[in-house]
């Protein structure tokens, strides 16, 4: 599909600007669902099957996500393209704007508040995860947890100091 002009904000807004498109990708990075039906039951806000199958073939079309042969009766997996990896400083951008304009639940902005923390040089670490869990790169020895257990880590910690009735969220955000 060709964008509607030459300019770049448009050209990605086309892919990612709509409501569903980087939730779905949110929860592929930070709650690793790679499968259609993790994605569907995970959603904190309540996706539509037909929303999230239409999304996913967006994506897949749009060279954000790659999608797994599945043989008949076995669930396709998906992974981040490496344009998919490069969608996380945008998130990092909106969460920022988010934990500073908007309300929302401790243990939800928890795993922000910690990319924030560690800044461009977190997320970066974060990336290159990605890039072992979804391209099959070399992993990058490093002490303790990987980004994406101190993210879990955090999401836990701020978890247990909230009302039960938040559990029900664990993974996004």
């Amino acid at each position: 599909m060709e964008p509607r002009s030459g300019c770049p904000i448009n050209a990605a807004v086309e892919v990612l600007g709509d409501r569903w498109s980087l939730l779905v990708l949110r929860d592929i990075v930070f709650a690793d669902r790679r499968y259609f039906r993790a994605l569907l039951t995970g959603s904190t806000e309540g996706i539509a099957t037909n929303i999230l199958a239409d999304r996913l073939v967006r994506l897949v079309e749009a060279g954000i996500l790659t999608r797994g042969t599945a043989a008949r009766g076995q669930r396709a997996r998906y992974s981040l393209t490496e344009a998919g990896i490069q969608t996380l400083p945008i998130m990092y951008a909106l969460g920022n704007w988010g934990l500073d304009w908007r309300a929302g639940s401790a243990e939800l902005r928890a795993r922000q508040q910690l990319l924030r923390d560690g800044g461009p040089e977190f997320v970066e670490e974060l990336m290159e995860e990605l890039r072992v869990r979804h391209l099959d790169a070399p992993p990058t020895p490093h002490d303790g947890p990987s980004p994406l257990e101190r993210l879990e880590a955090a999401y836990v910690a701020a978890a247990e100091q909230a009302p039960a009735t938040s559990s029900e969220h664990r993974g996004d955000g």
